[in-house]
């Protein structure tokens, strides 16, 4: 059976995801394929789903507005369908947002019971590269931050994968992953390759 991984493509890192999905795909010899999702209509027919970093509004009202944003909660509540959720995607899968998302109007997915903050690492000029210690994998990730979010509360029932400087940037809850950081940005495959294991 062949798995479908759709990418939301409206704005952010799709390609990088697309080439990491690709190649982790390739590395576990799977029958699969990632699409691309800008229109309505085809979340339904995939297995899992990537909502890449980007500007988390801009991408929130475009999903929206294509009636996206519905379909993915259908998804998750019919399917339990995986989802991962990095950089903006975390903002997008968060209950609640700070005053900064609140003031935007942002849209948002509320699928893991967490509250975010946008920027809470700075701007551009800020992002940075560390090996960050994650409870999922023996060896440090290499995580990329750029104009990165971070999670100020957690509800009981989910599980902090990964902590930075006391900000919490890892998160899962049932089958969601939602990170802070970039990793299609790196050539370490761990994250994509633990994604899959969810599907």
């Amino acid at each position: 059976m062949t798995t479908r991984i759709g990418v939301i493509a409206m704005q952010g890192d799709v390609e990088e995801h697309v080439i990491a999905l690709e190649k982790t795909l390739a590395e576990r010899g799977a029958l699969g394929e990632v699409i691309k999702i800008k229109y309505r209509g085809i979340v339904r027919s995939c297995d899992a789903l990537v909502i890449p970093g980007g500007e988390s509004t801009t991408i929130g009202r475009l999903m929206q507005r294509e009636n996206i944003l519905s379909e993915i909660k259908t998804a998750v509540e019919e399917r339990e369908i995986p989802i991962l959720g990095t950089c903006a995607g975390l903002v997008l899968l968060a209950r609640e947002g700070d005053d900064e998302v609140a003031k935007t109007g942002q849209p948002l997915l509320g699928l893991m019971d967490v509250k975010v903050k946008r920027n809470a690492f700075g701007r551009q000029r800020e992002s940075f590269e560390t090996l960050l210690k994650m409870n999922i994998f023996e060896e440090p990730f290499p995580a990329v931050f750029i104009r990165a979010p971070s999670i100020t509360h957690v509800a009981e029932h989910v599980e902090v994968l990964a902590t930075f400087d006391e900000h919490v940037v890892a998160t899962q809850q049932e089958n969601i992953l939602a990170l802070a950081f970039h990793p299609e940005l790196t050539e370490d495959r761990r994250i994509h390759h633990y994604f899959l294991d969810l599907v």
